[in-house]
């Protein structure tokens, strides 16, 4: 009972008062781990594409295995003071875990900078929450990335952690969270990533794969219950889900596109190079600053209808058990 204690309550912290700067966050510690372990592996291995590759397995090995013994040890030291005190550390990192509150503020910066016109602070706003390039995006552009990214984000950055916290509580959730932060940072296809990223993100991909899917027909869920067209946000994840060159992204963003009635996805630039990425949904009409705000309401709907989900299941597990 403690891990759905834990879960449910990390899952009201971050619905509450999402990621408080003040704070200090398990992620910022996995990616200083990063950077040094990168510098340290690639000044001691030949800068051949195998060498690499085995760098980057490496990192792929130790960051998640080592988040795991940390975690976990840290839970069993305090089980051992008291299981209050394992509660807390479990509630408390389960609720770094997610990330449905963060989305949504960061995504309503940008639609109030479209609101008001201002397209160089939409520009900011959303490079905040968008890996691509955003001085080239005009105001559609800039509505249509922040879509695309609570849309991506709703997999891995609360279906996925959610569904890792209430399996195994927070030192799996913090597992995965290792898993993700390694491909948001080396998980590229540039020179400098190609090789040492490889495998890292191969194993995001797999983290993901079941999430992602599992999003998807929650977001899909919510769609029907926030007013949006669920029938065409089914239709659209089927035909284009797998389009996308990520196997798992274009899972809640198809059924985004439907939902909403427009096309998402096409060319970006990252890093100031062109990358093709192919066209979800049907351009029934322009993405605008107001399909900001029916996002992030079917990203709220779809992380609570999960929540409920995940807790009635936990609930049966651990009463047979």
């Amino acid at each position: 009972m403690l891990i759905l204690y834990a879960a449910l309550g990390g899952f009201v912290l971050d619905l509450l008062f999402g990621d408080p700067a003040w704070l200090p966050h398990p992620v910022v510690a996995m990616g200083r781990y990063i950077e040094r372990f990168e510098r340290f592996i690639r000044a001691r291995l030949p800068g051949t594409p195998v060498g690499e590759r085995l760098g980057g397995m490496l990192l792929a090995l130790s960051l998640p295995l080592l988040t795991l013994a940390v975690t976990l040890s840290a839970c069993l030291l305090a089980r051992r003071i008291h299981w209050g005190a394992e509660l807390a550390l479990q509630t408390f990192w389960c609720w770094q875990a997610l990330a449905a509150h963060g989305l949504a503020a960061e995504s309503r910066r940008v639609y109030a900078a479209l609101k008001d016109g201002d397209l160089p602070a939409a520009r900011a706003a959303v490079a905040h929450i968008v890996g691509r390039d955003t001085a080239r995006l005009d105001a559609e552009g800039v509505a249509k990335a922040a879509v695309e990214t609570v849309a991506e984000n709703f997999s891995d950055g609360v279906a996925a952690p959610m569904l890792c916290m209430f399996l195994g509580g927070a030192p799996l959730s913090m597992m995965y969270k290792s898993i993700n932060t390694m491909d948001s940072m080396v998980g590229y296809t540039n020179e400098k990533y190609l090789n040492f990223g490889r495998i890292p993100a191969r194993l995001d991909d797999a983290a993901n794969y079941l999430p992602s899917r599992i999003a998807a027909l929650f977001l899909i869920l919510a769609a029907a219950l926030t007013g949006q067209d669920a029938g065409a946000a089914y239709r659209i994840w089927r035909r284009d889900a797998l389009k996308h060159l990520s196997p798992n992204a274009g899972q809640t963003e198809a059924a985004c596109a439907g939902a909403l009635g427009v096309q998402l996805g096409g060319d970006a630039w990252y890093f100031g190079e062109r990358h093709e990425k192919a066209l979800l949904g049907d351009a029934i009409r322009s993405c605008g600053p107001e399909d900001i705000l029916k996002t992030d309401r079917m990203m709220y709907c779809g992380s609570v209808l999960l929540c409920l989900f995940c807790a009635a299941v936990r609930l049966v597990i651990v009463r047979r058990g």
